[in-house]
């Protein structure tokens, strides 16, 4: 059986991925050069978020070749096949560092077969298509079949979000202090989605926080999966730290479209840091990109 492996872009709890054989590679999160949240430092999402609230400025740093080798060279005696999905390559070079630290490992462990998958999206898309991976994987899907699978589908799997404070994207480097000062004045909360090449784009801007949640939903109905045999299997939400905007809107989506398979999650530290606490994302099968 192969193994499979993400990284901590896909927002997956680590209970859930220890329950279902995922190991997980982990992006760094940075204040004032200290690692404070990365591999073996698991830092709450309550706690990360107040610190954001009290002024606390931290960046990321993506997973370099060596670290990617190194995590194979522990991983060694784990598998003879692995299979990495990583987060979209329009969002960080996580994915062809890994690519390249997969390829010097591979060099001196020729007997070892490894798939590297480029999800093309990020947070819970990403972790909804490692969800696939273990369903793939359960069905008896060998490494190949399920990577390819994945790589014809990436397609379908649809992400987007709302934040209520326009300063957090700025923060996080999303938009300009300026739209973010405007765009608080006029009330306004952007819409955005990760797009075909796995970039974020802002295709819609509207006022009002219910009304942005509800548009969520409003955009799952018009884009969701009609002839996709998938379509109703499961839906992710996650947050960072406001889980009433969360429940919201999974109750919307369970009575306005009847979806009953639900993952809830936190947003971590590592895309937490461009997004900030009132980030709330849906993710699900869909018929193609926005």
């Amino acid at each position: 059986m192969f193994k499979i492996i993400t990284d901590n872009g896909s927002d997956l709890p680590r209970d859930w991925l220890a329950e279902n054989d995922v190991d997980c590679l982990f992006l760094s999160t940075i204040l004032d050069g200290k690692i404070i949240a990365g591999k073996d430092l698991d830092l709450p999402a309550a706690k990360f978020y107040k610190m954001l609230s009290e002024g606390a400025k931290p960046s990321t740093s993506q997973i370099n070749p060596d670290q990617a080798k190194e995590f194979f060279s522990e991983h060694v005696d784990d598998a003879d096949e692995f299979l990495y999905i990583g987060l979209s390559s329009g969002l960080s070079g996580t994915v062809q560092s890994v690519k390249l630290g997969v390829s010097e490992f591979l060099a001196s462990h020729n007997d070892k077969t490894i798939e590297v998958v480029d999800s093309l999206t990020g947070s819970l898309g990403q972790g909804l298509m490692v969800w696939h991976a273990v369903r793939l994987r359960k069905e008896g899907k060998s490494l190949k079949e399920t990577a390819d699978w994945l790589r014809e589908n990436t397609q379908h799997f649809l992400l987007s979000f709302t934040v209520d404070n326009l300063f957090d994207l700025w923060r996080g480097g999303r938009v300009s202090k300026t739209s973010a000062i405007v765009g608080t004045l006029a009330g306004v909360k952007p819409f955005l989605i990760v797009d075909p090449e796995g970039k974020l784009v802002v295709p819609q801007k509207l006022r009002g926080r219910k009304k942005s949640l509800s548009y969520l939903v409003d955009t799952m109905e018009t884009h969701k999966a009609k002839d996709f045999a998938l379509n109703d299997e499961m839906v992710m939400i996650c947050h960072g730290n406001v889980p009433e905007d969360a429940e919201f809107v999974k109750e919307q989506i369970r009575e306005r479209l009847g979806y009953q398979n639900f993952l809830m999650s936190n947003v971590g530290p590592m895309i937490g840091t461009h997004t900030g606490a009132s980030l709330v994302v849906v993710s699900f099968i869909g018929d193609s990109r926005y």
